[in-house]
């Protein structure tokens, strides 16, 4: 019988755990050792057994994100490989998990056999990326400096009324009770949502919320 693959998921959404959970269940070789919530708690968890192959890191997470933890983890136990699977593929998010020391960078959409793959290749010595994530890391290579005018070109102004509808998307509520709560109707919370998507340069209701938290606009 092969050798498990003691793995450990951190992400601080249970639902999302959950489903990268099922992702890897077709795969006899990786044992969930372990899931954490964010970065402090997976530090105390391997800081009692360190006896770990792979972590799949979330970036956004409460007291310590996935990029800290990371820079951490790869410092005391540089034998554990770290993949980040995240919603993001900005340049910025990129260029600090490589920092940090991440062996690979996922998006979360990825499919059960990409990822277990990604998985394999990682743990002999390769990094795990999805194609459009290993195209930015080039052009990042090429073009450095255009990141380091990323923070001062990434203002996100969104009008109040924008906010209004994102923290009510925020709460998972349906359009159409968005519309009655605000006193709008259905099109134009539509068209507000669509403006939303638009400026934060994303492409879902989770992407949207995530990002407007990171930015503190809700």
């Amino acid at each position: 019988m092969s050798k498990k693959i003691n793995t450990i998921i951190v992400d601080d959404n249970t639902f999302l755990i959950k489903a990268i959970q099922e992702k890897l269940s077709f795969f006899e070789d990786i044992k969930i050792k372990s899931t954490a919530l964010n970065g402090a708690e997976l530090l105390t968890k391997i800081d009692t057994n360190h006896n770990i192959d792979v972590i799949l890191m979330d970036i956004d997470m409460p007291i310590l994100n996935g990029i800290e933890a990371t820079e951490i983890v790869k410092q005391k136990y540089p034998h554990i490989k770290v993949i980040m699977l995240t919603v993001f593929d900005n340049d910025e998010n990129i260029f600090s998990a490589i920092k940090a020391g991440a062996d690979g960078y996922l998006l979360k959409e990825v499919e059960p056999k990409n990822l277990y793959n990604g998985i394999i290749e990682t743990l002999n010595g390769g990094a795990a990326m999805n194609p459009s994530i290993a195209l930015k890391t080039l052009k990042l290579l090429r073009n450095p400096i255009d990141l380091n005018n990323k923070k001062e070109e990434e203002i996100i102004k969104l009008s109040p009324r924008e906010i209004d509808v994102l923290e009510q998307l925020a709460q998972g509520l349906s359009y159409t009770i968005i519309a009655e709560n605000l006193f709008l109707s259905p099109s134009t919370v539509r068209k507000h949502i669509e403006n939303i998507y638009t400026k934060l340069q994303v492409h879902n209701k989770l992407e949207a919320v995530q990002k407007a938290k990171r930015n503190n606009l809700i």
